[in-house]
């Protein structure tokens, strides 16, 4: 079932919803199992699986010169998702991203999640690797993630890169993107990032989750102007508890979002990071019941692979 067609459904009450990341190569698939069962008691119509492109290292040969080797830390998305739906009977979301991906790989990723039932895909243009300044796109790849959201579009209506195919099958997905309420690190204004936020609205996507925040009131704000400027698709906020000191300098600098001094200066009280945990969640517990005051349509959990502080917060909420 389509991510829109959830929240039709659920006539106006807030649904919970989480991401995951996929494990690291060499690990079982269980390790995500037993990051979402805990979890399922809230019932979830559907979870978000990441998508990690490759990366490069360099080695250094015999001979001293060094040798450049592709990786990929975190292999599986596609599979995770078709076990996700089979296991859970809940709708996967597969994230695809324009780094990486030629259009043909685009088009060929898309066929397979089609082929396993897969309704919903999250469409986005992916950071730099950690080898490059500034992201860049594959020789026969999409620059923007408008263009990647536009395939999608073009295969929902059977039109495939090859013009010379006959009885082209349609899918069927609905198409997410991400939002950022204190706008995305390479935009140069608020403004520009609106614009091209309807780009992708305009191109076909249907509904937003936003990048983290923990001031409730950026998010309220980017609402207010999204919709000022015409944009009525549902917006899901994207939430996230500290749990570590460590992440008051990652999170800002990874991320590119504020953190609130209320919640810093309860963060540097603390003794230890079990201390900060419970900070952590006692403050997302206070932005999820007022951002379900507020009447959004689903609160979007970031887990990045640990689900017993998500857990503590949902009973909370839920």
């Amino acid at each position: 079932m389509k991510v829109t067609e959830h929240i039709n459904n659920a006539k106006g009450n807030p649904l919970f919803s989480f991401e995951i990341l996929p494990p690291l190569k060499g690990q079982h698939i269980q390790s995500i199992f037993d990051n979402i069962d805990p979890l399922m008691e809230f019932k979830p119509p559907f979870i978000d699986v990441t998508y990690h492109r490759e990366e490069y290292v360099y080695t250094e040969m015999e001979n001293g010169l060094l040798q450049k080797k592709v990786v990929r830390k975190r292999p599986g998305t596609v599979g995770i998702c078709a076990a996700i739906q089979n296991k859970y009977q809940v709708d996967a979301i597969p994230h695809i991203l324009c780094g990486g991906f030629t259009k043909e790989d685009t088009e060929n990723f898309l066929i397979d999640l089609d082929f396993l039932g897969i309704d919903n895909v999250m469409a986005l243009r992916g950071d730099a690797v950690k080898s490059e300044t500034y992201f860049s796109p594959e020789k026969e790849g999409h620059s923007f993630a408008s263009e990647l959201v536009n395939q999608v579009l073009e295969l929902n209506k059977g039109i495939y890169l090859d013009d010379s195919l006959q009885n082209t099958s349609a899918t069927n997905f609905c198409i997410g993107i991400a939002g950022y309420p204190e706008k995305h690190m390479e935009a140069p204004s608020l403004d520009s990032d609106i614009h091209f936020l309807k780009e992708k609205i305009k191109n076909g996507a249907t509904y937003m989750v936003t990048q983290m925040f923990f001031d409730n009131e950026k998010f309220f704000s980017f609402v207010k102007r999204c919709r000022e400027e015409g944009i009525t698709i549902p917006i899901i906020p994207g939430l996230k508890p500290i749990a570590t000191k460590k992440q008051l300098n990652l999170i800002p600098h990874r991320f590119h979002v504020d953190l609130p001094d209320d919640l810093v200066r309860e963060v540097l009280k603390c003794k230890d990071n079990s201390q900060v945990r419970e900070v952590g969640i006692e403050w997302c517990i206070q932005q999820s019941k007022e951002l379900k005051e507020s009447g959004i349509p689903v609160l979007h959990y970031y887990s990045m692979g640990k689900s017993d502080n998500i857990k503590t917060i949902a009973s909370s909420i839920f």
